[in-house]
């Protein structure tokens, strides 16, 4: 999904050429706070035209339980569907995993992107769950694919109720490893560093929307 702004923000008209004139201190600052706004423009510009989807998801966890080659229920050892079902028991099932949105400048965006921050909501089948921000610089440049890693942790039972099985199902379905298809989405604020220092998207949008879940193949 390509991220969207308004036309002000294209920086075409910002081509224009300036020189500081010395017995012109006043006229030189205008002038350079003029190149400073056009850079900017350019680089808002930039940002909207970066599209961000959802590559993987990678370290599953769920009540400590190591998910990874975990497909169903009958996958887990006698040991972890016991431990998955105290967790249950005792109202609290820990789910942890790191979320990899990818970022793609267009090979011809002539102007990198630099993302500073990332204020974000995923939501699950429409439902909002939680918020966090990713706080690492991340430069996008002109036709490379960037990884843009977002860590969660959150208790399932927080927003959603059933047996262990379902829950894990509803995990590996997150994960993209099993389960009925599950549509996931994160809403999201991007900041990124511009000549006139960090500038926030003006408003929040969905950067990631699609359903994950071996069933939806």
């Amino acid at each position: 999904m390509i991220l969207r702004g308004g036309d002000p923000w294209r920086g075409d008209h910002c081509a224009m050429r300036h020189r500081l004139f010395r017995p012109y201190p006043v006229l030189g600052a205008f002038l350079a706070l003029a190149a400073a706004g056009c850079a900017t423009l350019q680089q808002l510009a930039a940002l909207r035209d970066v599209d961000f989807s959802l590559d993987r998801v990678s370290d599953l966890r769920l009540a400590g339980i190591d998910l990874a080659g975990t497909r169903s229920f009958d996958d887990l050892t006698f040991m972890d569907a016991g431990r998955l079902a105290l967790a249950v028991s005792r109202n609290e099932l820990p789910l942890d995993f790191r979320l990899h949105l990818l970022a793609e400048n267009p090979a011809d965006n002539a102007t990198e992107a630099r993302l500073v921050q990332m204020d974000w909501t995923l939501l699950l089948q429409d439902r909002e769950t939680l918020s966090g921000v990713f706080d690492r610089e991340t430069l996008l440049l002109p036709g490379q694919p960037t990884d843009v890693p977002l860590t969660i942790s959150m208790d399932l039972l927080d927003f959603y109720e059933g047996s262990a099985q379902d829950l894990l199902e509803l995990a590996l379905s997150i994960a993209d490893q099993g389960g009925a298809p599950k549509e996931v989405a994160i809403r999201a604020t991007p900041t990124i560093q511009t000549p006139l220092g960090p500038m926030r998207y003006p408003q929040p949008i969905t950067i990631l929307s699609r359903e994950v879940g071996q069933e939806s193949r």
